[in-house]
């Protein structure tokens, strides 16, 4: 290896070292449960949520009890522009984003946002999520259904008087329709456990969920 090349290896494992030491770091903020919910309903229910790459989204949410699917996909722009290319030019009004299918006998919505809120992703970051930056990796919600939209609002507004973050919750609630993302996106964490990213931002991630939220590990 040249002089050329071992400069760019130590970059790359200096840029690794500050990966996993900011990924290390995750942890479940400490915020309160919310103080409305949606009201139970017979049969599955859907929730959509973007906060960053739908890689680690996805894997926090398959394991809260109660969650019966979790699909990474996009929202808030339209069907021809449903893809992982287009979408990556950040032209298209998208967010990566997960659908949520869950059992209200079992977990609430209030809860999923709780989840969402402390341990999915940081929600005082503006389009962005630690090494990914762009609209596309904005937090916001996308209710289903006006009770969801009414409690998403409502949770937003006490968190940031609870004053949970020394930063303003930057999380938009939005509307748009879900697209499922390419089938190689799906389940990726537990395809992919090797991956470097997984490895750096998504596995501490899981684990900083299992550790806050023992209760609601499946």
């Amino acid at each position: 290896m040249n002089g050329a090349g071992l400069a760019l290896a130590a970059a790359g494992l200096v840029a690794t070292a500050l990966m996993v030491g900011r990924a290390d770091a995750e942890r479940a903020v400490p915020i309160p449960a919310a103080r409305t919910d949606v009201p139970a309903a017979p049969g599955l229910q859907t929730a959509v949520f973007a906060g960053g790459c739908f890689w680690g989204m996805e894997a926090v949410f398959e394991h809260v009890k109660g969650v019966r699917a979790v699909t990474a996909g996009y929202a808030g722009g339209t069907a021809a522009t449903a893809t992982y290319d287009q979408v990556s030019t950040e032209t298209t009004g998208h967010a990566e984003a997960i659908r949520v299918r869950y059992d209200p006998r079992q977990v609430s919505y209030a809860t999923l946002l709780r989840v969402y809120f402390s341990v999915a992703h940081d929600p005082t970051q503006v389009n962005r999520q630690g090494p990914d930056s762009g609209p596309s990796y904005r937090s916001a919600i996308f209710p289903q259904t006006p009770a969801q939209a009414t409690v998403a609002r409502a949770y937003i507004a006490q968190l940031a008087a609870a004053r949970a973050w020394s930063r303003p919750i930057a999380t938009r609630v939005e509307q748009g329709r879900f697209f499922p993302a390419e089938a190689h996106h799906q389940d990726f964490f537990d395809r992919n456990p090797s991956h470097p990213y997984i490895v750096a931002w998504d596995k501490p991630k899981v684990a900083a969920f299992r550790t806050g939220f023992p209760s609601l590990v499946q």
